[in-house]
Formats: structure tokens, C-alpha cells, sequence
């Protein structure tokens, strides 16, 4: 029996030593500050396309499971602020100003997404600005991807994490944008216009499942030693602006198109003529327009930049490039 525990010992001691070590590095959660922005609220008089197949709201989902969120990271010994606890109207300025008002550590938006294809569903997560600009966020945001996947999808599910400048080009979104300084995201877990994922997000269970997902991806983050510094807005690299379909355009026969027109011109891009080429950019241009956030929509814009390149324009290719660099890390 001696012997027996002297063989285990060691195993005995390593298990307890990676336990230990774990827990260590998961009480860095405690003491931290999270702002909790469950996105949109109080819509319903105002939008008819936040909507689900049968009738579920993207403002209600995100509220319950911010909710559970709230409830599993105060467990944790975090102090969580809530910009809304209700289905009511908050301002995109008060949101990010009770994050700044309070001292957050984080920043999460927590959302869910609609399109006009309703095959459509992978998660969806937003940085604000440029990638170089803001290394905190973007890592946030890769943690945040591997986990919704990880809870939510199986392995083979494309993911996607890209600028806020995709969506809204000028300016990205006022909620991060108003927040920024402070590692921030808006995290699409999944779309509500999927009829099989609006049935599963109406699931309190699976709003919990989505909520854990979050939960150790904030663990992730905040056992991350020496965290990147965000850098002044726009100190790096200014990005030409790329118009694309906005709100309820997305829902639109065109936008159903994104998926094939990028098939069709990537297959053009065989024949080398220029003409070939020129239709394959224009097909590459209409699935980036109509889909700017989606996973293959920095293959549209690296593949437009090959084109540019073959017809000698060498600085519009330049910029092209950039743009995969900085809105699809």
C-alpha cells in the first residue's frame, strides 16, 4: 500500500498543483467591472425586421440572456453594470457612458443578428475601429468566438470577427465608438431569422448556455497577462470608406445573393481575361456590399485586391489590403 501511494504521489501532487493553478488564474475575474449591454429595447412600435419567423424579438433574447450573464459573473465576485433590465429605450451615449461612468474593465454588447437568408447562422463579433489601433478589443473578441462556437456550434462553423467600420463605414458604431478606450465588443452570438436557432433561442436553457459561453470567455480575457494598450483612434491608419447594406436593405433580394456571388466570381478569376476579371470584381464588390461582416466577406476584399492588382491598379490594391489588415484580423 506504501509503495502504492508513493507511485501516486506525484500524480497526486500534479493534479492538485494544475487545479490550484487554475483556480488562480480564474479568481483574476474577481473584483473586476463588466458592463453588460443587453442590445436595443423597447423596438417593438418602431422596427419590424428584429423579428423572428415566429414572431421572437432580437431585444428580448438579449435581455434574458444578459440577465443570466449578470447573475453567473456576480457569482464570480464581479461587479456588473446593466445598462438596461428592462425592454425599454436607452440611448447609445447612456450605454457606453455607464461603462465610463463606472470604471469598466469591459465592455460587452450582447446581440443577435438577422438577414435576409434564412440557411444563415455562425456568430457575428465587432470591434470598433482599426484592428492595429485596438489590440485589447480585438483579443476580447477572438475569446469571445472561440467560446459561442465552442457552446453554441460545432467546430466545422465559419466564425467571424470583424471592425464595426464593416457595417457602418463612416463612423462604426455608436456604442462602441462612444465607449472606446475600454476593451469593448458587440457580439452577434447567432441569428434569430434561422427558423431552427429562433426556436433554440427561446429556450431559457439555451439562453444559460449562450450566457456560460461569455462568462469563461471573460474568464479567458481577464487571466490574460499584460493586455495590449489601445491606441488614440485613427493614430495609425485612416480606412476609405466602403459603402455596403445597411438595417433593413439586409433583408432584401439583393443581399440573398452574397454567398453565390462570391462563388461566381471567385470561379471568374480562372479565366484571367479581363473581362472575366471585371465581372468577378463586380460580383466580389455586390457579396461585400451585401454581407460586409460576414466570413467570407475579407476573402471578397482580398480577392478584389488580386483583381486590382492584375489590372495594374497597384494603389487601390494597396488600400484593399489594408482594409482585410485592419476590419478582418
Amino acid at each position: 500500500m506504501n509503495l502504492l501511494f508513493k507511485y501516486l504521489l506525484p500524480f497526486i501532487l500534479l493534479g492538485i498543483f494544475q487545479s490550484a493553478t487554475l483556480n488562480d488564474v480564474y479568481t483574476q475575474i474577481e473584483g473586476k467591472v463588466v458592463c453588460i449591454d443587453p442590445g436595443h429595447g423597447g423596438t417593438a412600435g418602431i422596427d419590424d425586421y428584429r423579428v423572428g419567423p415566429t414572431g421572437e424579438r432580437e431585444e428580448w433574447i438579449n435581455l434574458r440572456v444578459a440577465l443570466f450573464l449578470r447573475d453567473l459573473l456576480e457569482r464570480e465576485g464581479v461587479h456588473v453594470v446593466m445598462t438596461r433590465e428592462e425592454d425599454v429605450q436607452i440611448s447609445l451615449q447612456e450605454r457606453a457612458q455607464l461603462a465610463i461612468d463606472n470604471d469598466a474593465d469591459v465592455f460587452i454588447s450582447i446581440h443577435h443578428n438577422a438577414t435576409a437568408d434564412s440557411t444563415v447562422n455562425f456568430p457575428i463579433v465587432y470591434y470598433h475601429g482599426n484592428a492595429s489601433e485596438n489590440r485589447a478589443s480585438v483579443l476580447l473578441g477572438e475569446m469571445v468566438i472561440n467560446r459561442l462556437q465552442e457552446y453554441l456550434f460545432d467546430k466545422n462553423t465559419p466564425v467571424s470577427l470583424v471592425s464595426d467600420h464593416t457595417i457602418f463605414p463612416t463612423a462604426g458604431t455608436g456604442v462602441l465608438r462612444h465607449a472606446y478606450g475600454i476593451p469593448g465588443i458587440i457580439a452577434e452570438a447567432s441569428f434569430f431569422t434561422n427558423p431552427e436557432e429562433e426556436q433554440r433561442l427561446k429556450d431559457e436553457k439555451y439562453n444559460k448556455k449562450e450566457a456560460e459561453a461569455f462568462l469563461y470567455a471573460l474568464k479567458d480575457f481577464f487571466s490574460t497577462d499584460d493586455l495590449p494598450e489601445i491606441k488614440e483612434r485613427y493614430s495609425k491608419v485612416r480606412i476609405e470608406p466602403f459603402a455596403v447594406l445597411q438595417a433593413e436593405e439586409r433583408m432584401s433580394k439583393e443581399a440573398l445573393m452574397w454567398y453565390d456571388d462570391f462563388t461566381k466570381g471567385k470561379s471568374l478569376l480562372e479565366k484571367r481575361d479581363t473581362t472575366s476579371l471585371q465581372k468577378a470584381y463586380d460580383l466580389l464588390t455586390r457579396s461585400a456590399r451585401s454581407f460586409p461582416d460576414s466570413y467570407v466577406a475579407g476573402m471578397c476584399h482580398q480577392l478584389r485586391a488580386a483583381i486590382l492588382e492584375k489590372l495594374d491598379k497597384e494603389e487601390d490594391a494597396r488600400r484593399e489590403r489594408k482594409r482585410v489588415q485592419e476590419f478582418y484580423p
